[in-house]
């Protein structure tokens, strides 16, 4: 991680779910490895993404999770942070705060799962495009 800490992430059902049934390649420890059995390349999502016709970036997806924490939930601002695994304020704050509310985040990731297991009303979804 960025900041150099271990980051646990609590995974909601459906996350395990998808998790076990996935293929694994023996003697690799890594569960999203490349099919040479090594860490995937930060540039493996975009260009994922980009195969797929998606006009976004990977870095959009956490843009998201935070907009929704934010706006459409009653948790705490900092919960979503220290979800995201950002650093915490300032030095005092950061001092002072010393566990990773490991399950108070598995409430909010078991709740995101479910916010976008569920596909929104047709129409409720607005495009914005930029207009040139």
């Amino acid at each position: 991680m960025k900041a150099g800490k271990e980051h646990r992430v609590p995974l909601s059902d459906a996350a395990v779910k998808l998790l076990k049934a996935m293929p694994h390649i023996d003697g690799v420890d890594i569960i999203f490895a490349s099919p040479r059995g090594k860490v995937l390349s930060d540039m493996t999502l975009l260009m994922l993404v980009r195969r797929q016709g998606i006009n976004a970036v990977p870095h959009g997806f956490r843009s998201t999770f935070r907009d929704w924490a934010g706006e459409y939930t009653n948790y705490p601002r900092e919960l979503a942070e220290v979800s995201l695994a950002h650093v915490k304020g300032d030095a005092t704050e950061a001092a002072y705060w010393r566990g990773d509310s490991l399950e108070k985040r598995r409430r909010l990731m078991t709740d995101w799962a479910d916010f976008i297991s569920k596909p929104l009303p047709k129409g409720s979804v607005i495009p914005m495009q930029r207009q040139a």
